[in-house]
């Protein structure tokens, strides 16, 4: 009984250095973006972090957090190591930490909370943004839940496990094996080297809580139909009996249409369609509304576009936006910073990135083998920019059979584990069920490379039945095949633009090129092994390089390209074929020059 009372004394004592005191600086000596360099660790990612259903009432949790790194097989340990700011992963130099996590060992996370006074009578919801990979969710000692996925939100309601009082805890136990098991992990790599990066672990989007009715709203999902000016809303709701689900449309604050119901369908006159040049955003209120009186009430937003393919006059495939042909060319983005790894150090700094791009003269950016938090995704709307959105990958190329020269390969079951498989397919629902709310994603990747790429037809089926609004580019420089469903048919070479293969039945898109190399001493991730396909020694060399490589994709927008990405916007770690340094600092062109040759390609078409 003494051991116990002193555990919980260290432990409030923990909780109460992490309450009142903040004692934090950066970990190791890697470079850093100027965000990162002026953190304040009191104030990190404040911004609400769900804007596509906004409730005013709501509570943040991100800060200084108790952790600890124990065997993954330990059922319960004290966090007792020091302190990690939460949202950064544990291996990031913003956690405060810089520790790696092995696939046999488990990453713990607490810290004490307290409940506003008014959130009296409400069901409390525990939200967080992505955990990477497993989270197992305990609050005031009680299991609240378990969530399998890195890239994906997931909420429990713990109002039934808490204890009484105002004081509580949550405490997490993280567990991710990375590469040496069959989850998706993109880029992260237990020994980072080439294209492979540091390995992320534990906590790495915002951590929040909010109070709700028992009767309230839970997601919505809004389609538009521009052909008969016509939006589409499905509304997932609990609701109790006489409770009615009113869904209003405004333009400015203006009413346009309202109706009640769980599923409705709304009339659009004069609508303003949403597109890079002119990116229009309708406002969205639903409510559930009993006796007349509004329970509980979010606010959204959504968009009138529509994103098909059809023949041009010349016979070729072409990406329709709204009716137009649209050639859509932007950056291949990993997502990637030096300080805060998945995490952007600040709201600020992942704004920057879609900000720079579409100076540039881009309007479209693909999401590559990473999935951002939702206030990317809100950026990309409102300031216009078309988004590919990747399905982060399972295995390297080592395991999976290439075929970029030819159709139907031998074999694509790269991804043998039947495991593997089915969790694939869930983490891809959620990925898609998360994210299809927003209306700049225009394009599916499920597959880059052969990377992982499995029963091709089968999960572009599970994606159409998903969402069949968008486009799928099944396989991105991968395998290809001529039965499996896809719209896009995608090569992929480096350095220069070159159709190597044509298909007359898809839309044909070169998913990448470029790679133009310049190592900038004094923001360099290492002093050595630094890496771009083609390296040049100065801006000039690399715009002249780049002005090359995109006259010649412009030229092959006549033989039936309607796409291209070129890699990529920034430097991450060991690569630096960027168009920014990896710590943002330096923009290796001139951004009027690119973003002239930019639109000189778009307006091939």
């Amino acid at each position: 009984m003494k051991k116990f009372w002193l555990l919980a004394t260290l432990s409030f004592a923990a909780f109460a250095v992490s309450c009142n005191t903040v004692e934090w600086k950066p970990a190791g000596d890697r470079i850093m973006t100027q965000w990162g360099e002026n953190l304040d660790p009191t104030s990190v990612h404040q911004e609400y972090p769900r804007p596509q259903m906004i409730r005013e009432d709501w509570k943040n949790l991100n800060g200084m957090w108790n952790y600890a790194i124990t065997s993954a097989d330990v059922p319960d340990a004290e966090c007792i190591d020091g302190q990690i700011l939460v949202p950064f992963a544990v291996e990031s130099a913003l956690s405060g930490v810089g520790r790696k996590v092995n696939a046999d060992e488990a990453l713990w996370y607490e810290r004490e909370f307290t409940l506003p006074c008014g959130w009296k009578g409400q069901r409390i919801l525990l939200h967080f943004g992505a955990v990477d990979w497993y989270a197992a969710v305990y609050v005031d000692g009680k299991f609240a839940g378990e969530h399998k996925g890195g890239y994906t939100p997931f909420s429990f309601d713990i109002t039934d496990l808490l204890a009484k009082g105002r004081r509580h805890t949550v405490k997490l136990k993280v567990i991710d094996t990375t590469d040496k098991s069959w989850q998706p992990r993109g880029k992260q790599i237990s020994e980072p080297y080439g294209v492979w990066y540091t390995a992320v672990t534990g906590i790495w989007q915002t951590v929040w809580m909010e109070p709700v009715p028992a009767a309230h709203v839970n997601s919505y999902l809004a389609v538009s139909d521009i052909d008969k000016a016509e939006l589409k809303v499905n509304v997932e709701a609990v609701l109790e009996s006489g409770d009615i689900c009113k869904v209003v449309l405004l333009d400015g604050g203006k009413e346009v249409a309202s109706a009640e119901g769980t599923e409705v369908v709304l009339s659009v006159p004069d609508m303003k369609l949403w597109s890079p040049d002119s990116p229009a955003l309708y406002d969205l209120e639903i409510s559930v509304v009993r006796d007349g009186k509004t329970i509980d009430k979010v606010k959204g937003y959504t968009a009138m576009r529509k994103v098909a393919y059809a023949k041009d006059a010349s016979g070729h495939n072409r990406i329709y936006l709204n009716n137009e042909p649209v050639f859509q060319f932007g950056p291949l983005d990993q997502g990637w910073w030096p300080d805060g790894l998945y995490t952007a150090p600040c709201d600020e700094a992942l704004l920057f990135d879609i900000e720079k791009a579409k100076e540039m003269g881009f309007n479209m950016i693909r999401k590559h083998v990473k999935v951002e938090p939702a206030r990317w995704y809100w950026h990309c709307d409102r300031l216009g920019m078309l988004v590919w959105q990747d399905m982060p990958n399972t295995f390297d190329n080592a395991k999976t059979q290439w075929n970029y020269h030819n159709f139907d390969a031998v074999t694509e079951d790269a991804l043998t584990c039947e495991e593997g498989k089915a969790n694939f397919r869930r983490e891809w629902t959620e990925v898609i069920k998360a994210n299809r709310i927003f209306p700049c994603i225009v394009v599916w990747v499920p597959f880059n490379e052969g990377w992982g790429q499995f029963e091709t037809k089968q999960v572009i089926d599970l994606t159409r039945s998903l969402d069949n609004t968008r486009l799928i580019d099944y396989a991105s420089g991968g395998n290809f095949f001529t039965d499996c469903g896809g719209d896009i048919h995608d090569t992929h070479n480096y350095p220069n633009p070159i159709m190597y293969l044509y298909d007359p039945s898809r839309v044909n898109v070169l998913g990448e090129y470029g790679g133009i190399g310049w190592p900038i001493e004094g923001h360099l991730w290492q002093t050595d092994s630094n890496w771009g396909y083609i390296q040049y020694k100065n801006s000039d060399e690399v715009f002249k390089a780049y002005e090359t490589y995109a006259l010649q994709l412009e030229s092959l927008i006549d033989y039936g390209f309607s796409a291209a990405v070129y890699t990529q916007i920034t430097d991450v770690e060991g690569e630096v074929n960027g168009l920014i340094t990896y710590d943002r600092k330096v923009v290796k062109m001139n951004v009027d020059s690119l973003r002239h040759i930019n639109t000189v390609v778009i307006n091939g078409l």
